[in-house]
């Protein structure tokens, strides 16, 4: 499956949905309306300790991506506006950027767990 997952700054939430999807075979992408100059540290580190690759993983913007391309676009759930494409979920994750490492622990296992819920 085909997986875009957007929000804002596209350096927390959904740059550890793109690793987690891609470490769970789906094709998978991710971007924000005004994204970050970087990805998170925590959720780098998140990804790292759970030997899911951060290779290739950088803040993208939404309008540079073909999102029509993408079978489901997922909203991480910080409000999100996005006029010209589809939002197909929207997650409703709370935004772990500033918090302890145990925060984006916790927003990785809710990601992992709705991303398998997708593939049954």
């Amino acid at each position: 499956m085909r997986l875009l997952f957007v929000c804002v700054g596209n350096s927390c939430r959904s740059q550890m949905a793109e690793g987690i999807a891609r470490h769970l075979g789906h094709d998978a992408a991710s971007a924000g309306t005004h994204p970050a100059s970087s990805v998170s540290k925590n959720a780098l580190v998140v990804l790292e300790s759970r030997g899911i690759s951060t290779e290739g993983l950088y803040p993208k913007l939404v309008d540079d991506i073909d999102c029509e391309s993408f079978d489901m676009v997922i909203s991480m759930g910080c409000g999100v506006s996005c006029p010209m494409i589809r939002i197909d979920q929207d997650w409703q994750l709370d935004d772990p950027v500033g918090q302890p490492l145990i925060v984006f622990e916790e927003c990785a296992n809710t990601i992992e767990e709705n991303i398998k819920k997708l593939q049954s």
